[in-house]
């Protein structure tokens, strides 16, 4: 197999041969023909120390492809089905971008027949931290502001919030409203309210900047866990780090091929040009939808 590794001596992540990971007994082979770029990829790749990251790691959180092996207690899925999933382990020595991902069968789901491996990969993280970020809030609704409702997670987290229940207001950047409307936000706000709602989805990560759109005793779930917002006027703050869960994950991409989500995909790029791939995806507007890396693939963008 092949896959992106990253060493902590060259901050260029490379496309390497590798001995394909072993299988355990509750584990998945997957062929991968599409997997999702995260700005965490490109800043691990340079900063391994800083991260706490072993030598050499893998890359790549989210993917969808095809069953090549299962291990001896997995029943489902089956060799040959369609699936995606999350591999959570940071510190692996391969993970999502590579021509090969090993998972446990709990981190995956069926990929529906109305939806492309393309269009799954591109949902399967940005849906799975919408969900546990709204969960995060606890049962109680009321009005929620998302910040970053134009993005990709922002849109999942107002799609999923409005089937919760909640009064959903969303945060945009200026030219960007039509996509939070398309997601379904009762309202689009392009600057900061001042203590208005009952809580708060940081999808942009304004950080500190966001508390002041709720209310006393407000609720805050933001989406970097290793900048921690201090909280003020009894407002509680939670931070949501995506965790592998493939029964959820099959509910969202069922969202996704009924076309009850957004599902944006900016362009695809050939894994084994990765390095180009990172500073590209990197330098582009969240709002045109995620970046997709695909092995043995010609470049193809969506105008």
């Amino acid at each position: 197999m092949h896959a992106l590794i990253s060493r902590s001596s060259d901050p260029i992540p490379r496309w390497e041969q590798r001995d394909p990971p072993a299988l355990a007994p509750d584990e998945v082979r997957v062929g991968v023909a599409a997997a999702g770029f995260t700005f965490y990829d490109s800043v691990a790749a340079a900063n391994h120390e800083l991260l706490g990251l072993p030598e050499v790691i893998g890359l790549g959180f989210d993917f969808a492809g095809t069953v090549l092996e299962v291990g001896s207690e997995v029943r489902q899925p089956v060799v040959g089905a369609r699936v995606a999933g999350l591999h959570g382990d940071v510190t692996a020595p391969t993970r999502a971008h590579a021509s090969e991902v090993v998972v446990s069968a709990g981190a995956l789901a069926e990929v529906p027949a109305e939806l492309s491996l393309e269009s799954a990969a591109a949902a399967t993280l940005s849906a799975i931290t919408a969900r546990q970020a709204l969960d995060l809030l606890g049962a109680n609704r009321g009005r929620l502001l998302v910040t970053g409702g134009q993005g990709a997670v922002g849109s999942w987290a107002i799609v999923l919030a409005k089937r919760d229940g909640w009064d959903v207001a969303a945060l945009v950047r200026p030219g960007t409203e039509p996509l939070a409307r398309e997601a379904g936000a009762g309202k689009v706000l392009t600057e900061l309210p001042q203590q208005a709602y009952d809580a708060v989805l940081d999808a942009a990560a304004l950080q500190a900047a966001a508390l002041g759109a709720l209310r006393d005793g407000g609720r805050f779930v933001g989406v970097k866990p290793g900048q921690p917002v201090a909280p003020e006027r009894k407002i509680k703050t939670k931070f949501v780090i995506a965790q592998p869960d493939g029964a959820a994950l099959a509910g969202l991409l069922g969202l996704a091929a009924a076309g009850e989500a957004p599902v944006r995909i900016a362009a695809s790029r050939p894994l084994a040009d990765a390095a180009s791939a990172y500073a590209d995806a990197n330098a582009a507007s969240g709002s045109l939808g995620r970046w997709l890396l695909v092995p043995n693939s010609t470049v193809e963008a969506n105008q």
